[in-house]
């Protein structure tokens, strides 16, 4: 597999320079890790989300007004380090606390918990909330298994909208856990995405086949099948979602279809179409529908469907203003 670019070494720091790049009036990068702020950092709780490198847009691309506060960065599909989050969250910290969110992934965890003690130390507090809205990657009886996939989006926008109303810190975490534990994502994958560094295909698959649950990182997924329409593929991931979040008849939700890398936005857009018809035909409401690619893994082939199962506040927070180089509301 082809890719554009230098150094296999590099990719991270480039990235970051090209995205400050292009979008310097706006974001700044914290002095010696890798990580960005926002330049115009409020007297609030500030949240901080990150992970791995290699998911563009996610993670930078949601950093911004009603959004995240900061993004630390780590390297291809790797943990940023606990030194790299801490400073992250020194750079925003306005002493009213950090909100931490970000997927379920082991070295995530670790990385982050371990900048939060030593963020203590300093008189810095913080709250984590992890994203675990991969319906497929645990049982319910497992859900502290259950590992973050674009799910994040929605969850970082609750976060972001709360921090930005003046919130406390426990408030913000609250409404944030409420967020994550609304939000409902399986996906399927269609072709492997290959490392920038090594070359290596994440996961293998034949011409012919799909797996329904796969990872974002070629995690295995519960099922692998050959290749069916497009309507077929969504009727089961949607069969899954709503047993799954028992979503039901008269709630209300926002959905997005999610591109993982080189799946057009024709596929998704004809994929929507199912989904809203699903949708309808069981009187769920659709309070907003987004199609894009934000969750991606490189030049995976696949998709992922969320829901976000709304209350009022939640809802309220969803609408509220929000503005990044990638995600608007």
């Amino acid at each position: 597999m082809k890719k554009v670019i230098n150094n296999p070494s590099d990719v991270v720091e480039e990235t970051i320079e090209g995205f400050l790049a292009a979008y310097n009036h706006s974001f700044r990068k914290v002095e010696n890790v890798n990580g960005i702020t926002r330049r115009n950092l409020k007297d609030k709780v500030g949240v901080v989300i990150g992970g791995g490198s290699g998911h563009e847009p996610l993670f930078m691309g949601f950093a911004g007004d009603g959004l995240a506060d900061g993004v630390t960065i780590g390297n291809v599909f790797a943990a940023p380090s606990p030194n790299n989050v801490q400073s992250v969250a020194q750079a925003v910290d306005s002493g009213k606390g950090v909100l931490f969110v970000y997927g379920n992934y082991m070295g995530d965890i670790l990385n982050f918990d371990m900048a939060a003690e030593l963020l203590e130390m300093e008189g810095i507090e913080s709250r984590t909330v992890l994203v675990r809205d991969d319906v497929a990657s645990a049982p319910m009886e497992r859900y502290e298994d259950r590992r973050g996939i674009a799910g994040d989006v929605f969850v970082f926008k609750i976060a972001g909208g709360a921090a930005e109303q003046g919130l406390d810190l426990e408030s913000v975490a609250k409404v944030t856990q409420k967020a994550s534990d609304q939000t409902f994502s399986i996906g399927v994958a269609l072709n492997p995405g290959t490392m920038p560094d090594s070359g290596e295909s994440t996961f293998t698959l034949a011409d012919d086949e799909i797996e329904f649950g796969m990872g974002i990182h070629g995690e295995p997924g519960v099922e692998r099948t050959k290749m069916m329409t497009a309507d077929e593929l969504t009727e089961r991931l949607m069969e899954r979602l709503l047993d799954e979040s028992k979503i039901d008849s008269g709630e209300e939700v926002s959905v997005l279809v999610n591109g993982l890398g080189s799946t057009t936005l024709m596929e998704l857009f004809i994929v929507n179409r199912k989904v809203a018809q699903i949708l309808e035909d069981k009187s769920i409401t659709i309070h907003d529908m987004d199609v894009n690619s934000y969750c991606t893994t490189q030049e995976m082939g696949g998709l992922s469907i969320t829901l976000l199962k709304l209350d009022s506040e939640l809802k309220e927070l969803y609408d509220a203003p929000a503005n990044s180089p990638y995600y608007k509301k």
